[in-house]
């Protein structure tokens, strides 16, 4: 029997809510966070990006606010504004959705006007408050925001919050709430510099661990282009317009890196977006306005919107560089193949990048070598080819393999008899020391 939301205790006017967005069955991580929120008890939930947690965490926590308050009830931290956005914007359409309207919600990051904000909280405190820790802390410390009276604090995409270098805002937040809070952590992973805040703040926390069936959606191909010297900014843009994809997303590592591809693509006749930290708040939200409306159908960002981004109808990703973190390929590539559709993601490396790719690999991601002839894109080998090929023969000591070289360098007549004559004295007079240290090992036993 399969588990429903009218399973759970949530209010009436949220199942109702829930039926009008269209909402009809918990997914896995929800089935297991909802009823311990519910329950009061702090959470650790290890799941990744688009698995359903944020209203695995807004369903129970929206359920026990309580009336009558004069504070905030409920804080939920994100590392990005668009990650608070998109928080703020799924609570919002709950609430309306549920007719729970008459809760307060305050979106507070970093690039709104401060002032405004701080002279709105002496009118009012909001019931929820979703946001930056950044703002949220500055917030606080000027006196503006109360969280003395905070029931429950939900911190997303803590490691995330962990590389930015937010998580002391986050410990600061934190230390001004009750002792009494029920915390819930949610993050794609759990690094080890995470666990002090977690033992700090949390009591006996329930952990939830939902890993993905697979690592990459099985609906996306993933294909390995091998740069071998050529220009990536020319072969991102024959990438791009061979196909003619709905929407194409293209990563950069850096900020510098995504202005320059972006000015090419365009100097080579392209309308491109481009989306990264160093813009101005409201340009970054125009930008992504702009692309959900389609206007664009090229965009070259940074990780930021690998993460805290989801734009529909991304048919491409090419990652120009592989990313320094092996964590933010699989964010980036899980922009596509979403929603039951195809995507394909197309990963650019060269030759002294090998090492990264195989740690891909080494999470179960399967590439596909292609190739660009003739401006079409066909299958390629594998390359690992000579190094699956050196493996099956038997290694040689270094002096040999000097040898070797040497005498094809020289090319006199005989060569390959001399060779083959210095590999079989070789082996003999490996398997005389080999004989030879067996005898040892023999005679050491019986004198024991």
């Amino acid at each position: 029997m399969s588990t429903t939301f009218e399973s759970f205790q949530l209010t009436e006017s949220l199942q109702q809510g829930l039926k009008k967005i269209g909402f009809r069955e918990p997914t896995p991580v929800q089935i297991q966070v909802i009823p311990t929120l519910l329950a009061g008890r702090d959470a650790i939930v290890e799941s990744q990006t688009g698995s359903g947690k944020t209203h695995a965490f807004l369903l129970p926590l929206l359920s026990m606010l309580e009336k009558g308050h004069e504070f905030p009830q409920l804080v939920i931290t994100a590392p990005s504004r668009e990650l608070a956005a998109q928080t703020h914007e799924l609570a919002k359409q709950l609430l309306e959705a549920s007719g729970e309207e008459e809760w307060q919600m305050s979106l507070f990051v970093g690039g709104s006007d401060k002032e405004r904000q701080i002279e709105k909280l002496h009118h009012q405190q909001p019931d929820i408050v979703v946001g930056t820790p950044g703002r949220i802390l500055d917030l606080i410390s000027s006196a503006a925001l109360r969280v003395d009276h905070v029931r429950f604090l939900v911190i997303d995409e803590a490691d995330m919050t962990l590389d930015m270098g937010f998580l002391k805002d986050v410990d600061a937040i934190a230390s001004k709430m009750p002792a009494n809070l029920q915390t819930a952590v949610f993050s794609a992973t759990i690094p080890d510099k995470l666990q002090p805040f977690l033992r700090k703040y949390l009591q006996q926390p329930q952990q939830i661990i939902l890993a993905p069936k697979t690592v990459i959606n099985p609906d996306v191909d993933n294909w390995l282009f091998a740069t071998r010297g050529k220009d990536k900014a020319d072969l991102i843009y024959k990438l791009l317009t061979i196909g003619q994809p709905y929407l194409a997303l293209v990563f950069a590592n850096t900020k510098q890196t995504v202005d320059d591809l972006t000015d090419k693509l365009k100097a080579d006749g392209l309308k491109v977006a481009k989306i990264h930290g160093g813009l101005e708040p409201r340009e970054r939200r125009r930008v992504m306005k702009q692309v959900e409306n389609l206007e664009y159908q090229y965009v070259v960002a940074t990780d930021l919107a690998a993460r805290g981004i989801d734009i529909p109808g991304v048919s491409l990703v090419i990652n120009y560089e592989i990313p320094k973190d092996t964590e933010y390929f699989i964010h980036r590539v899980g922009r596509t193949g979403r929603n039951g559709l195809d995507g394909t993601a197309i990963t650019l490396y060269s030759p002294e990048e090998e090492s990264r790719v195989s740690e891909i690999e080494s999470l179960g991601i399967k590439f596909t070598p292609k190739a660009l002839q003739k401006d079409q894109i066909v299958d390629s080998y594998d390359r690992r080819r000579r190094t699956s090929r050196t493996a099956t023969k038997e290694k040689l000591d270094p002096k040999m393999i000097g040898l070797v070289r040497k005498e094809q360098i020289k090319r006199k007549p005989g060569y390959r008899n001399k060779i083959k004559k210095a590999i079989t004295r070789d082996r003999q007079q490996k398997r005389k020391i080999d004989a030879r240290q067996e005898q040892r090992a023999v005679r050491k036993s019986h004198k024991r």
